[in-house]
């Protein structure tokens, strides 16, 4: 049984954990990168699946900075996640990606609990997935990067005026387990065994 004692307030990290989207997304950086070594493409899709949370800007970031070792400007930091963002809208809308159970749990308990997204993906790129996947409704709000995990978090407790103890975070990564202990908030990993053992609790099935 879940148990989220005294908790009234859910922040739910997006990718891993309502949508199955890691081999769509893996498969876009391949896209918008095809040019590059392979080798390279695969230290930055390494970096990707060990950091699940973190935005695609960093990501690209990363790719261009720390495993090419060359500047990347603003304008073509745009243009890729641009190109990205268009894979991603056309690949990642059929309902038979979301996670079912994860989905029934949130369906199941939207009036028991204030529930927003904190995601690593991209903000509006992310508000367009949950429209086209009809599942907008059933949070207050649906917040995405460029804006890091941890400041999105921060600013909802502040926004709304939540306290620490309310709220919790569910998240399959270390960067969501940041972003909870960053803002003093209990987290429950899920669908990543290497969180059993962090924070608060792990979560093995919403069933």
């Amino acid at each position: 049984m879940i148990n989220f004692t005294n908790k009234s307030v859910i922040l739910w990290d997006f990718d891993g954990v309502i949508l199955d989207s890691m081999p769509v997304r893996k498969f876009g950086f391949k896209k918008v990168l095809e040019e590059y070594p392979k080798k390279e493409l695969d230290e930055l899709l390494k970096f990707h699946l060990e950091n699940g949370g973190l935005s695609r800007y960093v990501k690209f970031r990363y790719f261009f900075e720390e495993v090419r070792d060359e500047s990347l400007s603003e304008e073509k930091l745009s243009r890729l996640a641009n190109s990205y963002s268009e894979i991603m809208r056309e690949k990642l809308c059929e309902s038979e990606n979301l996670i079912s159970e994860t989905v029934n749990y949130i369906k199941k308990n939207q009036h028991s609990f204030t529930m927003h997204i904190v995601s690593g993906s991209d903000g509006n790129e992310l508000r367009y997935l949950c429209n086209q996947l009809n599942i907008s409704q059933y949070f207050k709000t649906i917040e995405g990067s460029p804006t890091p995990k941890i400041e999105l978090v921060g600013n909802l407790i502040q926004k709304f005026n939540y306290t620490s103890k309310e709220l919790c975070l569910i998240g399959d990564s270390k960067n969501d387990l940041e972003a909870a202990e960053a803002n003093k908030i209990d987290f429950f990993g899920y669908n990543n065994r290497s969180l059993k053992g962090k924070g608060k609790n792990y979560i093995i099935t919403f069933s």
